[in-house]
């Protein structure tokens, strides 16, 4: 356990958003999310789909397992919430940490009626700041489809760097085997 993470801050704001880390009894409003978006994340994060499965139940299980897996510095999960309504619109995750290195990968999605609105450009701002000032991260990279366009974008957008192309690493639901793609993004080229 690293004392100097004790502190750490589980709400990040942005202009439009609340990027918190999750609280017991937020499952029901993540199996929604989920629910809602099922179809694009399927292909995306078929392991997510099936952890939640049907249940509110399972959302909650789930949950529950990111926020202990926060206090034990495991791994740190984000919902998206807006600022307005405060629904739940988006989910960021920091997880594979090697804090050797210091190292992590992020994972993130949207809802579907909340794209190309800037929203998730805020957001991961604001998540890169947090990794490489509070969790004192030295690189963050993130790995998606190579059919994932909006997604290859958004990481050039915020700083991140093409490193290279996995050849058959993802299985889709379907069986078929998919290229990802992986950006890398270091602290010494973080500029705030």
């Amino acid at each position: 356990m690293r004392p100097s993470l004790f502190a750490i801050d589980t709400a990040l704001l942005t202009s439009r958003c609340v990027v918190r880390r999750f609280r017991e009894n937020d499952g029901a409003a993540f199996h929604q999310l989920i629910s809602a978006n099922q179809d694009y994340l399927k292909d995306h994060f078929p392991i997510l789909v099936g952890e939640i499965g049907t249940t509110e139940e399972k959302a909650e299980i789930f949950i529950r397992q990111r926020i202990a897996a926060w206090l034990l510095q495991q791994d740190y999960a984000f919902g998206v919430w807006l600022n307005e309504s405060t629904e739940l619109i988006g989910y960021v995750h920091l997880f594979e940490i090697d804090w050797s290195i210091p190292m992590a990968q992020l994972s993130y999605f949207i809802d579907k009626d909340h794209v190309q609105q800037g929203l998730m450009t805020e957001v991961m701002a604001r998540i890169i700041r947090f990794g490489f000032r509070q969790l004192e991260l030295e690189k963050i990279y993130l790995q998606m489809l190579a059919d994932n366009y909006a997604s290859h974008r958004l990481a050039r957008r915020i700083g991140f760097t093409r490193e290279g192309d996995l050849r058959n690493e993802f299985r889709k639901p379907g069986g078929m085997l998919a290229d990802l793609i992986r950006f890398g993004f270091t602290r010494e080229t973080y500029a705030e």
